[in-house]
């Protein structure tokens, strides 16, 4: 998810991989509801830090 948040800010075209990912997802939202809550907010803080070092260019 950090990797597609960060993509989307520099308008960078991700490789697109999902029949790569979707089964463990699955798993872990089955076993955890709450566990894509966590993922995309620990995704975004990641993403932020990333980008803060391009900001002064």
């Amino acid at each position: 998810m950090t990797a597609a948040f960060t993509c989307a800010t520099l308008g960078i075209q991700p490789t697109v991989r999902h029949s790569d990912y979707i089964g463990a997802w699955l798993e872990a939202m089955r076993a955890d509801e709450k566990a894509i809550f966590r993922a995309a907010s620990a995704a975004s803080k990641g993403a932020d830090y990333l980008l803060a070092f391009g900001e002064d260019r």
